[in-house]
């Protein structure tokens, strides 16, 4: 008997698949006692693939069934896996009752949100090029960052505090030019593969980028 999706879904959906099940992996090293630089390397290499996924769809074509994979991967790689990152990073056996609280009710939030911007993302946006409200996949990209960068644990969790308001904040963002997302694409390429060499110079470069994006780009990113 033939298969339901025979037929329906493209190689790009295949590279969104990788994407999803590279959120998962970014969450299951933690629960399997992996190091959070590991995790949040697994949720760079889901934003390369899900940058890549377009670059496919352009080139192969595109299933209809392709935005609504888009979302439902982002859903795990940029909403749930940053999220656990997040506990991760901020929660520790000597936590008190407050950390602990904050530790699970802040990523939790961002989860709830992240899940309702991509709802939005799919019906009003997804055929745009633009889009309102920060975008998941830099929000996961930013938490994954400013862990490879050393940033503090509470600064991980703010940024997770923040992405809760700016994911879904009346603000439009331009998507990518190829060029700027290729570019993107190297950083973070490069903090997956070399994330401390240099003093760890390709998670903060991505850090810089990304956050230069998140403020600059609604005013200043050419169309």
């Amino acid at each position: 008997m033939r298969p339901r999706f025979a037929g329906r879904l493209s190689l790009a959906d295949a590279v969104t698949a990788a994407n999803a099940a590279l959120g998962f992996c970014a969450v299951a090293v933690l629960v399997g006692d992996g190091t959070v630089a590991l995790g949040a390397r697994l949720v760079l290499l889901a934003a390369i693939a899900d940058g890549l996924d377009g670059v496919v769809a352009r080139r192969y074509g595109a299933s209809p069934l392709g935005d609504h994979l888009d979302s439902l991967a982002d859903v795990a790689s940029f909403g749930v896996a940053p999220a656990a990152l997040t506990v991760a990073a901020w929660h520790g056996p000597d936590a008190t009752a407050a950390e602990t609280a904050l530790a699970y009710g802040v990523p939790a939030a961002f989860v709830a949100v992240a899940v309702i911007r991509l709802a939005l993302y799919t019906e009003l946006d997804a055929d745009a090029a633009c889009t309102e409200g920060a975008p998941t996949t830099l929000a996961g990209t930013l938490v994954a960052a400013g862990i490879l960068s050393g940033a503090p644990a509470w600064s991980v969790l703010a940024a997770a505090g923040a992405f809760t308001y700016l994911m879904v904040m009346p603000v439009t963002y331009p998507d990518l030019l190829d060029r700027d997302a290729l570019a993107m694409g190297v950083l973070q390429a490069g903090a997956v593969l070399a994330p401390t060499a240099a003093s760890r110079a390709f998670p903060r470069a991505l850090l810089a980028a990304g956050l230069a994006y998140l403020v600059l780009a609604p005013r200043f990113y050419w169309r």
